[in-house]
């Protein structure tokens, strides 16, 4: 009985720690004009260059990301 006892709040603690944490990217605020620029024809790297003069500082691969999903 015990050891049921320990393996169900074991496998709860795991489900909890597993459990996926989903926040709002700061890519969000600007995704009408990202996703104009890049359909029209701005890369990755101009777009990261541009949210930059937005004083937003993003690593490249996080801006390709974020294409990749919304765009």
């Amino acid at each position: 009985m015990k050891i049921e006892k320990t393996i169900m709040q074991m496998k709860l603690q795991t489900k909890l720690i597993r459990k996926r944490r989903f926040s709002i990217s700061r890519l969000d605020r600007f995704k009408g004009e990202l996703l104009n620029l890049y359909m029209n024809g701005l890369t990755v790297a101009e777009l990261q260059r541009w949210l930059r003069k937005k004083r937003i500082k993003v690593a490249y691969s996080t801006v390709y990301r974020w294409v990749q999903k919304n765009g």
